[in-house]
């Protein structure tokens, strides 16, 4: 199967506007673990000399534990305007300025920094108050974008220049093959469930709630995104959600443009979605976590901060219905992720 990088793949900043950040999410699931590893990156104010100038990993791990290191350099980062493709090193090295390397490469010259491609997840964080190190190298092969063929999450109004932040499923479904060393222990896998994602703009939105994911107990060729929030458009705000299922090469979407949705959650445990289609294509979506959470950073209008709850071990339900009310995918999982934040997240989280 030929996979073409979606809309959006390439790196946003226009090398001179001052306020900016773009982050990209990748995750892998272990379903032999029952667990997860989410890799967030993010770069902020790329031009420099600004408060909030510099860049960021944080690692969402096993029993949803946390690590993250910043990145403060930004001529240290580096990112393909063309394609999925970007770089960001603690230090640079004598006589190497940043690109992107070789994996042997990377792991001989790189103390700490990352590198990631649409096959390739790479990078080492070092924790200061510990020493203990973090480190992950494994490659994809990836299946569906989003859509087919791959188009952008947000339909072609994303390409206009009104809305904030923009979004971008890169990656719906993949299967990663590679290793990750966390707490002093070496996790080796092969075809494991990969997702990734993207946004970019001037923060996160005011407020959000997402779902995710392609380790299903029922059904292992089936990829479930879903998403709501109040975004900015111009001047005003809107409400939107969007559901997006890959399922043995075909591709249904639900959002503001083909379909009604309703959702209904609640601050942190309880999240459930409903829509409807214009050709009679029905979803109902379900998730469901005991589960504390793990507070994330996200970039806000004051820099990156925390604001967002998020689990890799949620208990999530789908089922699909045909026009004619017959049931097309009727599927269940326990490694999840369920997402909530901005406005929503501060008011019952403190």
């Amino acid at each position: 199967m030929n996979f073409c990088e979606p809309p959006h793949s390439g790196y946003h900043w226009d090398h001179h506007t001052p306020r900016f950040f773009e982050g990209w999410y990748f995750r892998v699931t272990l379903p032999e673990l029952g667990d997860n590893f989410a890799f967030m990156y993010s770069i902020e104010d790329p031009l420099g000399d600004r408060p909030h100038s510099g860049g960021a990993v944080q690692v969402l791990g096993l029993q949803d534990e946390y690590l993250w290191r910043t990145l403060l350099n930004v001529k240290n980062f580096w990112a393909d305007h063309q394609r999925l493709a970007l770089g960001h090193w603690r230090h640079c090295p004598p006589n190497l300025k940043p690109q992107p390397l070789a994996p042997r490469v990377f792991q001989e010259k790189i103390h700490e920094g990352y590198q990631a491609t649409a096959t390739l997840n790479q990078g080492r964080i070092i924790d200061p108050g510990t020493g203990e190190i973090c480190q992950w190298h494994y490659e994809t092969k990836p299946i569906y974008g989003w859509g087919r063929p791959a188009k952008p999450t947000a339909n072609w109004y994303s390409f206009l220049p009104i809305y904030d932040p923009g979004w971008q499923v890169l990656l719906a479904h993949g299967l990663s093959t590679g290793w990750i060393e966390w707490q002093g222990k070496r996790y080796e896998f092969r075809d494991a469930p990969a997702y990734s994602e993207k946004n970019w703009g001037k923060s996160f939105p005011k407020a959000w709630f997402w779902l995710n994911c392609n380790a299903f107990k029922e059904e292992k060729d089936l990829a479930l995104t879903a998403a709501g929030g109040i975004r900015q458009i111009l001047a005003r705000e809107e409400e939107v959600g969007l559901i997006g299922i890959h399922h043995h090469g075909k591709f249904y979407e639900f959002a503001p443009w083909t379909s009604t949705l309703i959702w209904h959650f609640s601050p942190w445990g309880s999240w459930e979605m409903t829509a409807g289609d214009r050709q009679g294509f029905t979803v109902h979506l379900s998730g469901k976590t005991d589960l504390p959470g793990q507070p994330l950073r996200a970039p806000t209008h004051t820099g990156l901060r925390f604001c967002c709850q998020d689990t890799l071990r949620g208990q999530i339900s789908l089922e699909l219905f045909a026009p004619d009310k017959t049931p097309l995918i009727q599927a269940t999982s326990d490694l999840g992720g369920l997402e909530v934040g901005g406005q929503w997240w501060r008011r019952d989280f403190g």
